[in-house]
């Protein structure tokens, strides 16, 4: 997902870099050949949303990209996996993730008071201990902590500030991983056989 907060705006052509950016990450790291890429927008209607977005998502429709654009996909759509790569404005993806952390935050909140309502509840907790270590770990947010910066002559990977030693630990590996596959020189190479 990007812009997720280094910039606040972006206009159609920022919004257009974004998705082939975020592709070409995608085709590095993970080897996906067309990364389907959506617009994160207020409805999946044409018609919906600020100028910027249906001004990109009209190039994005035609243009011969490297890339199967999906169309607009809303909040809810952002972990259906129905796209690679989701699109937005710095100010609207920082909201969307700063939201999601927090409804990780609230499940793992609302589990614990439940279990420890009452003796009875406290015995199920314990049978299902496994299971809720299980899902608290893959909804902690300090697991995917470290945000890459594309579009850089570098690698650059934008941790929370207040990261604990879990959390920046994970933005090095990240960062990590990027300098291991050369990510910079990737993106660019990949950037540069498709201009728009």
């Amino acid at each position: 997902m990007l812009d997720v907060g280094a910039n606040v705006g972006a206009d159609s052509r920022q919004i257009i870099e974004f998705a082939l950016m975020g592709a070409a990450m995608a085709r590095a790291l993970f080897g996906t050949e067309k990364p389907s890429v959506g617009l994160l927008n207020i409805g999946v209607e044409e018609v919906k949303g600020v100028e910027e977005i249906k001004d990109a998502a009209a190039v994005l429709r035609v243009a011969p990209l490297p890339i199967h654009y999906r169309g607009f996909v809303e909040g809810n759509d952002i972990f259906h996996g129905d796209v690679d790569v989701v699109v937005t404005d710095g100010f609207t993806g920082n909201v969307a993730l700063k939201t999601m952390e927090g409804v990780a935050k609230m499940i793992a909140d609302l589990t614990r008071e439940e279990l420890t309502r009452s003796l009875f509840t406290r015995l199920q907790g314990l049978t299902a201990m496994p299971a809720l270590r299980a899902l608290k770990a893959r909804l902690d947010p300090r697991r995917y902590n470290g945000a890459t910066l594309v579009g850089l002559n570098g690698i650059v990977v934008k941790s929370h500030g207040g990261a604990d030693e879990v959390a920046f630990c994970n933005a090095l590996e990240t960062a990590l991983l990027e300098a291991h596959t050369d990510l910079p020189a990737r993106i660019s190479k990949l950037l540069q056989e498709q201009p728009l």
